[in-house]
């Protein structure tokens, strides 16, 4: 079997696991330098096809205080060096040694977004990015949407920096479903650009993107793809000395400082507990025409996990709390000078128990729960709450997986069950809501030599039950409303030769209305508009075929993907040129069928010892496909072009952000013109007391170039972030 698509698939499976012979000796190893033997700290080791993971100390050794089966795999990953997997074996002491080559390439881990179980980035189904490390490091901009901001295929709609929302092939708002470790946020970022996602990115250990329709595993509402934020809450192993990570970050563009940090320690053999805890406080944004007014931001986050791994299992749960209070700018584009104040509460609470080694045809079972909270008020100048949003949900969801037979390698069978009950007041004029979904899907891969194919079906049930029947009302006949459909996608990967894989994917995915787009009739002022919505919509169903091609090599990766999604009752806020009762511009939601075509490149060339060349280049194009006419708030063409220079110890890296004008825009949409925008970049490598440290410095906006996001609700007031610089150390233990 080739490699590209057979090195994982030879792992045994949890089921041939829990039934080998377990070990009472923890397993250890050192982690090396293989140009010169030295010992790495810092570099992470992740046992695949487990949730078992260390970091090195100072002098390189790993510990893993858990059985582990006669024959396994681990993963080493380390920031400078290429990623190693190696077998390790009970009979050989339980001691591993792993040498890394030194590379500057950007890592390649294991990804466990849209799959069933972690597998390299290049062997995935669908177009994927992972920003860790390092570089997750670097790209932190108080928001996940703003670190996700460069990558191939995203955009950022925002309405002011704390307001960020991502856009992911053209489409943002509800068809981009964020989570965190797996589950929904339960938050009403999707449903009005001045909303800020409730998740924040600064304690995570890497953020993963799904990029198109990738319903199957989650549910509807992700036409244009999945993010999810993964920290690991509840946690899987602890070593006896703990493990954790520790950072400081500062930028003089807003004022901005933050400061946080996680731990895994064992509370006793067997008990892990993970407590973490950031914050981050940010100011007015300075712009090369200006500052823009009441954009800062106070961000504070808590969280706690434990878990116990048994002989049958494991069992865990996590507690986390967020808040966020954080300003939409006004303006003469807005309508109101002084701007809006939002604060966010959320607190939520996740549970999860894993069954190793039920009876039957399975290799595990598990089920995970969660329960959150959600509370949204945004006050109007001087002192007023103009809307309020609360939001409690609730979702439970069991999994099964088969034990492989023959060429079905890994499956997955599901079913989900959520309540959630919205509750609205001031102006904007919604009835209190709940919603019901119930879901059930299957999921099975099959190894045939250089082929693998992927295959799945889902269907969703969902009720949307206002409390507030009203068969007379000025938006239409208010009153109960069920949604259901079934999805699926099959997938098809072909390894031609070392390293090089072709695939394609093809799905159909869908979209209920949020309540918002159904119900809402009256002033959203943070936004400067009077939403009206239609509870006549119907759901949106969009049909996606995506081709790709991936090369990895020594010195090339690359990948290069095509993709065409079309959507019928595509629903949008068309804004109708009218002025409301108080005379705010008047939207109204209404549906049409659309299509978005685009592609998304990317490559990383080790042009010599050390140096190497990135690039990454997106488009999309979308239309109404009954007239023609360009959909609205569509990202132009946009690039990143970046030389670096890569040592163990230390990095340089000069790069340019380009973006096309955008003069395909709807009715009473702005063209922006193009730009190029530079950014410098360098860090250092350090070991102090063993501990590797990462502390980067950037120089962003060199030119301090005035430039506009097509995107943003803001860019007739004042452009994007200029000059600054930006500060942050890393330290991992």
């Amino acid at each position: 079997m080739p490699l590209a698509l057979g090195a994982l698939a030879s792992l045994p499976s949890a089921s041939a696991r829990a039934h080998e012979t377990q070990r009472a000796q923890p397993t250890h190893g050192i982690v090396r330098d293989a140009r010169v033997g030295d010992p790495l700290a810092g570099a992470r080791v992740l046992v695949i096809g487990t949730n078992f993971a260390a970091t090195t100390s100072g002098d390189g050794v790993f510990r893993f205080d858990v059985a582990l089966p006669d024959s396994f795999s681990v993963r080493a990953e380390r920031l400078g060096y290429r990623s190693k997997t190696v077998r390790g074996r009970a009979d050989a002491g339980g001691r591993i040694e792993i040498a890394l080559d030194p590379s500057p390439l950007a890592l390649q881990p294991l990804v466990v977004t849209g799959a069933v179980t972690a597998r390299p980035a290049t062997e995935t189904a669908r177009p994927v990015t992972v920003l860790s490390g390092e570089e997750l490091q670097i790209r932190l901009r108080g928001t996940v949407a703003g670190a996700l901001a460069r990558e191939p295929g995203f955009a950022t709609g925002t309405m002011g920096p704390a307001a960020a929302r991502p856009v992911v092939r053209g489409m943002g708002g509800d068809r981009v479903l964020i989570l965190e470790d797996g589950i929904r946020t339960g938050d009403v970022s999707g449903s009005a650009p001045d909303h800020a996602t409730a998740v924040d990115a600064s304690s995570s250990s890497r953020v993963e993107v799904v990029r198109g329709p990738a319903a199957l595993l989650y549910g509807s509402n992700a036409l244009g793809g999945v993010i999810n934020v993964v920290r690991d809450e509840i946690p899987t192993s602890a070593t006896s000395v703990g493990s954790g990570t520790a950072s400081l970050r500062g930028a003089t563009v807003d004022g901005a400082w933050g400061a946080g940090a996680a731990a895994t320690v064992a509370l006793a053999d067997r008990a892990p507990l993970r407590v973490e805890a950031s914050g981050r406080r940010s100011g007015d944004l300075r712009t090369p025409a200006g500052t823009l007014g009441n954009t800062g931001a106070d961000t504070w986050t808590l969280g706690t996990g434990a878990s116990y791994d048994a002989d049958w299992g494991q069992v865990g749960a996590a507690f986390r709390s967020y808040s966020n209070d954080y300003g939409v700018p006004g303006g003469l584009a807005t309508g109101h000078d002084a701007g809006v104040r939002i604060e966010m509460e959320r607190a939520s609470t996740k549970f999860r128990a894993v069954l190793d080694q039920p009876r039957g045809p399975y290799e595990s079972v598990e089920l995970n729960g969660a329960h959150t909270w959600y509370r949204h008020s945004e006050i109007e100048p001087p002192d007023i709450l103009g809307t309020f949003f609360k939001v409690e949900s609730t979702s439970a969801e069991l999994v099964a997986k088969p034990v492989a037979a023959g060429p079905f390698s890994r499956g997955a069978l599901g079913v989900r069950a959520s309540r959630e009950a919205f509750s609205f007041a001031g102006g904007i004029g919604m009835p209190n809501t709940r919603r019901t979904t119930w879901a059930a899907y299957v999921f099975q891969e099959v190894e045939m030599g250089a082929f693998r194919v992927e295959g799945g079906l889902r269907y969703d049930w969902i009720a949307v039950d206002p409390l507030r029947d009203d068969p007379g009302a000025e938006i239409g006949a208010i009153g109960d409303r069920s949604f259901q459909a079934a999805s699926g996608s099959v997938a098809l990967l072909y390894a031609t030769g070392p390293g090089l894989i072709v695939g394609v994917n093809a799905g159909r995915a869908f979209r209920t209305p949020d309540v918002s787009e159904l119900y809402s009739d009256g002033p959203h002022l943070a936004t400067y508009s009077f939403e009206v919505g239609n509870p006549a919509l119907g759901a949106e169903r969009g049909t996606g075929v995506d081709l790709f091609l991936r090369y990895a090599g020594d010195r090339v990766r690359a990948e290069l993907s095509g993709f065409r999604n079309v959507i019928s009752g595509y629903v949008f806020a068309h804004p109708t040129g009218e002025l409301s009762r108080v005379l705010l511009p008047v939207y109204q939601h209404q549906a049409n069928d659309a299509a978005f075509t685009g592609f998304e490149a990317a490559a990383d060339w080790n042009v010599a010892a050390g140096w190497a060349l990135q690039g990454t280049a997106s488009h999309v194009r979308a239309e109404f496909t009954d007239t023609g006419r360009p959909v609205p708030m569509i990202p132009p063409l946009r690039g990143r072009v970046s030389v670096e220079h890569e040592r163990p110890s230390w990095f340089a890296r000069v790069e340019a952000e380009l973006a096309g004008g955008q003069e395909r825009v709807g009715e009473f949409e702005t063209p922006t013109a193009g730009y190029e925008m530079f950014d410098v970049v360098a860090g250092l490598r350090f070991n102090v007391r063993g501990r590797l440290s990462v502390l980067t410095v950037s120089l962003e906006n060199v030119t301090n170039e005035e430039y506009r996001n097509h995107l943003s609700r803001a860019k007739e007031i004042l452009p994007e972030a200029g000059r600054g610089l930006a500060v942050s150390w890393r330290v991992a233990f």
